[in-house]
């Protein structure tokens, strides 16, 4: 028998304390402008959600990539592996929009702690499950719920994305995507 959670949530925390290190001040190098096999299907999920409202294809940055990659291993080595954006770390080096996803580890009734199998198409098919909590005519999410990941993937004037993944030290998982221009505009529809 086996327990284990899925959370995709977008963490709003004013009060969020981080820990350890200070977050990163440089930005890292740029990757190639290739998806890469560990990400294989994240644009693809992207491109089919965004297809479906008419707003333009993303192409995959390296340089967005390296970002979200490195916030997600910051997160995982200094902030116990729990989720923050780095808007409200206040570590933006660059003006990016963000999604993050959490994934527990399996966690096994005979004491096994096993990485969950979580694809990139996954976790983009589950922001994109936001959609039902999204009302394009008052521009607003269902009251109790949320949608800003959704809005951003959909995001008309956003034209690259790059995505991150790590695994944290109890096996739980952390993935970082990071779209430019950003989006979530206050006031302003996403398409």
């Amino acid at each position: 028998m086996r327990f284990f959670s899925v959370l995709a949530i977008s963490l709003s925390c004013s009060a969020c304390i981080a820990v350890g290190a200070p977050p990163p001040a440089v930005l890292p190098a740029a990757l190639p402008d290739i998806e890469p096999a560990n990400m294989q299907g994240m644009l693809a999920s992207h491109n089919q959600v965004r297809a479906s409202v008419g707003t333009p294809p993303l192409q995959w940055s390296g340089q967005m990539a390296a970002y979200a990659q490195q916030w997600a291993e910051h997160l995982a080595a200094n902030n116990g592996c729990q989720m923050e954006h780095r808007s409200h770390a206040h570590a933006a080096i660059l003006e990016a929009g963000e999604n993050i996803y959490w994934a527990s580890p399996l966690s096994w009734s005979d004491g096994r702690i096993e990485i969950q199998p979580i694809t990139p198409s996954k976790v983009a098919l589950d922001w994109a499950g936001e959609n039902v909590d999204y009302h394009y005519a008052s521009n607003t999410c269902r009251p109790g719920a949320q949608c800003g990941h959704y809005t951003q993937m959909v995001w008309r004037t956003s034209s690259a994305v790059g995505c991150g993944m790590t695994v944290c030290g109890n096996k739980a998982q952390l993935w970082v995507c990071n779209y430019t221009p950003a989006g979530n505009w206050v006031g302003e529809r996403p398409y």
